[in-house]
């Protein structure tokens, strides 16, 4: 089997910027109360029609060219979002349209916080059999349609933003070299601990005016639960990776962990012993951007020069369902 690798790496972020001093003018809250307890200073809120399908294709348009490629080189699409530009057809096959590729084939991956390395697996694995050749994968979430930026809803319209980030993966034939393993895991048991209620086709109708008086279709979030649970998983992910190919922590150049909360960031990489200077984190400027927050953080550590050809990349997110993921790369 071949092994596979990262070609290139693209992102797109919406232009409109919100503080946390411009939360505090939507509901009761405060920038010191935001920062102390999330790390996040500043997010991205998308314009009128710029959904997560326009956002992704932007991204992927730039991994392409970064990869050296041309649009027509991309043989299948991966798009992981928990924001569908519509509940169907997914977004998947929208990007395909905007990319003006026509035929391939494009999958949705409906795996929230760890949607992107969810992704990511499906793509290492169609490289590794030689099923397709080139492969993009897109994580693209709009956020601030879909939150209650209002007092009810603070606690969780607080964490997220829009963006999205997108990679093309390609072979690489050094055996040394690109993604040495992936490794996926899930509780449904704790589904509803982080949720969208409604709409939901086990309700008849799906949809009803007292669910949305009572703001069902708003995310929901059990926080300390997602917080403890997020500080376990995550560190087992990691180590998980590193054990499976023959490293240890000190091997680690650079730690990309999903950007939910600075201080589930910061708790994990203090247990584990990772210092500050090889952990990613970009939430202070972007928020939670769930499917898009690792590749978004692989394009600022290369834009600002800490990962380099050759760097041990260990990538770990836990997220919603719960499920937890790690990734282990050697850029």
């Amino acid at each position: 089997m071949k092994r596979s690798r990262i070609l290139g790496v693209g992102r797109y972020l919406p232009e409109k910027v919100v503080t946390n001093v411009d939360l505090e003018k939507l509901m009761d809250t405060s920038d010191e109360w935001i920062r102390q307890r999330t790390g996040i200073e500043q997010r991205r809120f998308a314009a009128e029609n710029e959904g997560a399908a326009l956002m992704g294709t932007k991204a992927a348009e730039e991994a392409i060219r970064r990869a050296g490629l041309k649009k027509e080189d991309i043989d299948f699409i991966i798009f992981a979002t928990l924001s569908p530009d519509y509940n169907f057809p997914g977004s998947g096959v929208l990007v395909q349209d905007m990319l003006g590729i026509d035929t391939i084939g494009a999958l949705d991956v409906r795996n929230q916080c760890t949607g992107f390395l969810y992704g990511l697996s499906v793509a290492d694995q169609y490289i590794r059999t030689e099923t397709f050749k080139h492969v993009l994968v897109i994580g693209s979430e709009v956020h601030s349609t879909g939150i209650e930026l209002a007092t009810r809803g603070r606690d969780v319209a607080v964490l997220f933003g829009d963006g999205a980030g997108a990679v093309v993966v390609g072979p690489v034939d050094d055996e040394k070299k690109g993604i040495l393993s992936i490794h996926l895991h899930a509780e449904g048991k704790y589904a509803k601990d982080l949720w969208v209620e409604a709409p939901g086709s086990v309700y008849h109708p799906r949809l009803t005016h007292e669910m949305l008086d009572q703001g069902k279709h708003y995310p929901k979030m059990n926080g300390r639960n997602v917080f403890k649970h997020a500080v376990t998983r995550m560190p087992e992910a990691i180590m998980e990776a590193l054990n499976a190919n023959g490293y240890q922590i000190p091997d680690i150049d650079l730690l990309v962990p999903h950007q939910a909360n600075m201080r589930i960031n910061e708790y994990v990489s203090g247990v584990l012993g990772i210092p500050p200077e090889k952990v990613v984190h970009n939430i202070q400027k972007y928020g939670n951007t769930t499917a898009a927050t690792i590749p978004l953080c692989l394009y600022d550590a290369l834009e600002d020069g800490r990962l380099k050809p050759g760097a041990l990349v260990c990538v770990a997110a836990f997220g919603a369902g719960f499920t937890w993921a790690s990734a282990l790369i050697r850029w």
